[in-house]
């Protein structure tokens, strides 16, 4: 069986891997995008040396749907199409190409949470069970027939990269599983129940500044849920802008009087944040300004 894999992120390397280690797959080519287009995902993996390890075509494509790159598709015959860590969907042209075999993967117990944004939606929204799944990409958006899916309980301090991890180590269990029966015929297609979908909206950088007026509660899984491999939580104080990593809840805030956003306290590594709801955090690790002073406000960008 012949095998293009389309992305450019994590899941993309794991599910080349267990192509090009499939019994009776042969992976053809890898579709990725330019090195200098590495930006558009903040969890970017360059694929050049497993497909060089796999001995497969490397093809460098910023637009998935363009019709040069549909040609070289139709050159390449594969008998499946997989599209993991690819921003774009597939169009019809694309799908009509490898006569509509096209697996998809998305980072959620699909029908629930459709869309983007599904590993810092997960913890946003406290979800306490989440799934990985394996699906045939049709006309709609994660819409299609389950092939594949691995359901996993999210710990109450899950954080992006353990999340992540969870769902890198089920992708990889999933495909060793799925690509023997599709080599066979024998992979059997559950359609979703619409009455169940979910929709999750693109999330950007800037959303993942701190409002300080928020409960500590918030503002700690807003600092989970967008951090590592993902921008980060950020704020601006007086020494300038920083990305915080890392927070825990902080014991005694009944001995501070100070608003929310204020220092509470610091000492050389770390430095203590009020919070809207009277109940500070602890900032554990962060990047960019240096520990704050005391009593100073932190704020969102202006």
């Amino acid at each position: 069986m012949r095998a293009l894999l389309i992305g450019a992120v994590e899941g993309t390397r794991v599910a080349l891997d267990a192509i090009a280690n499939a019994p009776g797959w042969t992976l053809a080519a890898v579709a990725s995008l330019p090195i200098e287009r590495a930006s558009r995902h903040s969890d970017f993996v360059d694929l050049a040396p497993g497909a060089d390890a796999a001995s497969a075509q490397l093809i460098r494509v910023t637009d998935g749907n363009s019709a040069d790159f549909i040609e070289q598709v139709r050159a390449i015959a594969p008998d499946f199409t997989f599209v993991i860590g690819w921003s774009q969907l597939c169009g019809p042209a694309l799908r009509q190409a490898v006569n509509d075999r096209v697996v998809g993967y998305h980072t959620a117990a699909l029908p629930r949470l459709r869309g983007r944004a599904t590993i810092p939606w997960t913890i946003l929204l406290d979800e306490k069970i989440t799934g990985s799944t394996l699906f045939r990409i049709d006309d709609g958006v994660d819409s299609g027939p389950i092939l594949s899916q691995r359901f996993f309980h999210v710990a109450p301090d899950e954080t992006a990269a353990s999340l992540y991890s969870k769902h890198m180590a089920a992708l990889g269990s999933m495909m060793k599983e799925l690509l023997p029966a599709l080599a066979v015929g024998a992979a059997v297609e559950t359609p979703q129940d619409d009455r169940l979908a979910t929709w999750a909206a693109r999330r950007r950088p800037s959303d993942g500044w701190i409002d300080w007026t928020r409960a500590a509660a918030d503002v700690d899984r807003l600092v989970r849920a967008v951090g590592r491999p993902y921008p980060g939580a950020t704020t601006v104080s007086s020494t300038g802008p920083m990305t915080i990593w890392r927070t825990e809840r902080f014991a005694g805030t009944d001995r501070y009087h100070a608003l929310p956003g204020q220092v509470l306290d610091r000492d050389e590594s770390t430095f203590v944040v009020r919070c809207g709801d009277g109940e500070a955090l602890r900032v554990l690790e962060f990047s960019g300004a240096g520990i704050p002073p005391l009593h100073t406000h932190l704020r969102a960008a202006s």
